[in-house]
């Protein structure tokens, strides 16, 4: 850990952050307006035109919210990933425990700004969607007030408030490392409303605007707020700046990678072709496209040249922190864009009124061709969250794998093969024809379902990835924590615990299926996309969680014996076919409102589709569990052969005392009984 002994650069001063600020500022709002004029959003709308005040102020507004968002997210993560843990009271104070609270106060004032700017965003969004003016009235406050609690658009505006709400004041209580990093995951949780509004909620392709809109967010928020964080907390000590610059990098690079990822395909969702980058949103998009890249390059090219030298090379050390100040104005020029484009209309040609199937109401998309052996394999819907996922899972294993062969170590490729295999059967269950098709058929629905909690997990959990971290990654010498800090402290936490007892997880992997069937939770997570992705998180961590409770070599609470989990492999199979039955049986429609009301003129009708779905619930579920209870059996049997293993070998260096005391006790239990007999008699 440095210490504040060691040399000593000239700090950046007070007035240098606060110039940093107002450039930053000045080009964030300088380039709001010009999109606004270039997209044509500072034109006055032909109905209820809510006046200039409004039409440039909301955008505005928006990108002021965005950065106080990006401030507050990025230097909790940055502090998370990066700082040290603060000292205890009875160890001496060093600049890099000292960090953390200096950073958990810059938060703060982000998330008050965070507040203060959702207000002026909310009040903006009302006046500019009614066309009203503002006013200190009964009628105007009720009106604002039915907007945030019963309208779509104000309830998530008035939520992503509350989160900065929130955090303003979380953030003046929270002292640790485990605090800034729940911290850091309720503000991530904060953009989860916005990425619902815009563009994203009205699009033909709603998911993958959505999931592109989040992504994106969540990246610009890291990359730019963590950039600020680093120039306004930056250490005196060199060689604490260089350790925390290049973790930063680290996030940067990531952050960089999904950005561009996600700006590709928001692009794509709306705009159709070559033509389109010459309308207002396009021009936008082109320009906001070549801020990125060069944002980029500066990263790719001179903060990975400086980084090398960071520690020994005040004049590297100088031309760095110049580049971060330019590399900030940038990053204020794409976010001020980015806020002109959501009031840029797109180039698409809406499908009218009267021309909608109740497939395109429903789901905002035309219904897909009619179901073929041949459409598992042509028709696609990918998911953009779930395909970065599985590419950074794989990614990352195959990395660690790299790691451990590179220093000697061997890794065994059927773990590998396993993970990889998981990783793409993951892919196709999201992006794939069942991802295509659920929405529409119950039975497809089922079969995602089905795969999802138990086929993924059985190829995942062989992979052991927990296990591959601990070996791949080197532990972190000083204070702070990185993934494999952060995923040891996760799994060891008493929640985590809990949940992942054997007894739990097969509680949770049976309920889910009743409580999720035979609840509105369904008929939500049909309806909303928020709600689809989590249904397919749950199934996903629920499946998991059993199958390690059941096979799993990653470190975890204590195993049941090996009788143990085979009951509850059965019993889980009979809760299984209990509800395929259920469904086989039944004759009400679940979520009649959807499934019965697609206008669907091919395959079964919604009652036999739901009935073979309760057969695939029944049916498929018996080859993961036939899986498992080969993988069980066989572990059985080397876990026995290796304890007899052990006892042979321990008999052989005791000359075979264990079997000659074991002879002598059988010969003192027939003493015994021989007395015990002539006493009798």
């Amino acid at each position: 850990m440095s210490t504040l002994t060691q040399t000593k650069p000239r700090r950046v001063g007070t007035v240098a952050i606060i110039a940093t600020l107002l450039s930053l500022m000045l080009a964030l709002v300088s380039a709001t307006v010009a999109g606004l004029f270039i997209g044509g959003g500072a034109e006055p709308i032909l109905l209820g035109d809510p006046g200039p005040a409004v039409r440039f102020g909301l955008p505005i507004v928006k990108a002021a919210l965005n950065l106080s968002m990006a401030l507050t997210i990025g230097t909790l993560v940055l502090a998370a990933f990066a700082f040290d843990q603060p000292a205890k009271s009875n160890e001496p104070l060093t600049e890099g425990s000292a960090l953390l609270r200096r950073a958990l106060n810059l938060a703060a004032i982000g998330a008050s700004g965070w507040a203060l700017f959702g207000v002026a965003n909310l009040l903006f969004s009302y006046l500019s969607v009614t066309g009203s003016q503002l006013a200190f009235d009964q009628t105007f406050s009720s009106g604002l007030w039915l907007f945030a609690t019963q309208i779509e658009l104000g309830k998530y505006l008035a939520l992503n408030l509350l989160v900065g709400l929130l955090l303003s004041l979380l953030l003046l209580a929270v002292g640790g490392l485990t605090g800034t990093g729940i911290s850091a995951a309720i503000a991530l949780a904060g953009l989860v409303p916005l990425a619902l509004t815009g563009h994203a909620a009205g699009t033909a392709g709603h998911a993958m605007a959505v999931n592109s809109l989040g992504l994106h967010l969540v990246a610009v928020t890291v990359w730019v707020g963590g950039l600020f964080a680093l120039l306004v907390l930056r250490p005196s000590d060199t060689a604490l700046a260089a350790k925390i610059t290049k973790r930063y990098s680290t996030l940067a690079l990531l952050a960089f990678a999904v950005v561009a990822v996600t700006g590709v395909a928001s692009a794509t969702l709306r705009l159709r072709g070559p033509a389109d980058l010459f309308t207002g949103y396009g021009s936008i998009v082109l320009l906001k496209s070549a801020v990125l890249l060069l944002l980029g390059i500066f990263g790719a090219l001179y903060r990975r040249r400086i980084l090398g030298r960071f520690a020994t090379d005040t004049k590297r050390t100088a031309t760095f922190w110049r580049l971060a100040i330019a590399e900030l104005s940038l990053m204020g020029i794409a976010i001020g864009l980015a806020s002109a484009l959501s009031r840029t209309a797109p180039p698409l040609n809406p499908t009218p009124i009267g021309t909608l199937t109740p497939a395109q109401i429903l789901t905002g998309e035309p219904l897909p061709p009619e179901l073929t052996w041949v459409s598992y394999f042509t028709q696609w819907k990918p998911d953009l969250l779930w395909i970065i996922v599985a590419a950074l899972g794989v990614f990352a294993y195959l990395f660690g794998v790299y790691r451990l062969t590179r220093r000697g170590d061997k890794w065994p490729v059927a773990r590998t093969v396993s993970w990889v295999l998981g990783m793409m059967l993951l892919t196709y269950i999201t992006s794939g024809a069942l991802n295509a098709y659920s929405e529409y058929l119950f039975s497809i629905h089922m079969i995602a379902h089905m795969m999802l909690t138990m086929a993924v997990p059985v190829f995942l959990v062989p992979g052991a990835p927990v296990t591959l971290l601990l070996r791949a990654t080197e532990k972190r010498q000083d204070a702070s924590r990185g993934l494999r800090e952060w995923v040891l402290w996760a799994v060891n936490t008493q929640y985590a615990k809990f949940i992942s007892h054997p007894l739990v997880a097969a509680g949770l992997f049976a309920s889910s299926l009743v409580v999720f069937y035979f609840t509105p939770i369904f008929g939500w997570a049909v309806r909303e996309h928020i709600g689809h992705e989590w249904m397919t998180v749950h199934f996903l961590i629920t499946g998991y969680l059993f199958v390690q409770a059941i096979i799993g070599i990653d470190p975890g609470p204590s195993r049941q014996d090996y009788p143990i989990r085979l009951i509850l492999l059965i019993v889980t199979l009979a809760f299984h076919a209990f509800f395929g039955l259920s469904l086989m049986m039944g004759q009400g429609l679940l979520v009649a409102d959807w499934f019965g009301a697609m206008g669907r003129t091919w395959g079964q009708s919604p009652v036999d589709d739901q009935q073979t779905g309760g057969g695939i619930a029944w049916g498929i579920g018996e080859l993961p569990t036939a899986a498992l209870t080969l993988i069980v059996s066989i572990q059985w049997a080397r876990t026995d052969k290796r304890v007899s293993t052990r006892l042979d070998r321990a008999s052989d260096r005791s000359g075979n005392k264990d079997i000659e005391d074991y002879n002598e006790m059988l010969a003192r239990l027939a003493a015994r009984d021989a007395r015990s007999k002539a006493r009798g008699e």
